[in-house]
């Protein structure tokens, strides 16, 4: 991950002092848990910072109008669909991608449950996916198949039965593991 004190292309400002960021009230970014200072137009889509400036290229692009959620990210842990969402809206509150929900080291019990059923058949889509079915599990720890077929992230492979296999089972282990 870039440093976020590190300017990228002008992109990206370097990190202001404490002082100088409470006198000029610098808003903050914070994805996957480190502050950054976008000095880039605030109406651009959250998805194209986080892909071409920061580099996380697990969120993906795939329809622009917010309707499969292949974008899909956490804002302050709810899913939000990232083509839709600009800078601006997400200054000031912690944005979670897929590279940044498991612990460091480890796997969240999504990522693991994901392997352990086979879900992924072209792949595409699963990062959102998993972003989805992590706000559903931080709501409902234990969902059952109506609450995941609201859930409304869009797999052309059609998926749909491991989708639900692999959310179930990552409740499980959620269960398992305390967390």
């Amino acid at each position: 991950m870039p440093d976020s004190t590190a300017p990228r292309a002008g992109k990206t400002t370097p990190a202001p002092t404490p002082a100088a960021r409470i006198e000029a009230k610098t808003p903050e970014l914070r994805v996957n848990g480190r502050a950054f200072y976008p000095a880039t137009d605030p109406d651009m889509p959250l998805l194209w910072y986080l892909r071409d400036v920061l580099r996380l290229t697990g969120t993906k692009f795939g329809c622009g109008i917010g309707v499969c959620g292949a974008c899909t990210v956490l804002i302050d842990g709810k899913a939000a669909r990232a083509c839709q969402t600009p800078v601006r809206a997400a200054l000031e509150h912690e944005v979670t991608t897929i590279e940044g929900l498991a612990p460091a080291g480890g796997l969240h019990p999504l990522q693991r449950a994901w392997i352990e059923e086979d879900v992924a058949q072209c792949g595409y889509c699963q990062a959102g996916q998993i972003m989805a079915a992590a706000d559903l599990l931080a709501r409902n720890p234990n969902p059952g198949d109506d609450d995941i077929a609201k859930i409304p992230n869009l797999c052309r492979c059609g998926t749909y039965p491991r989708i639900r296999r692999a959310i179930k089972r990552a409740a499980q282990l959620a269960r398992e593991s305390g967390k």
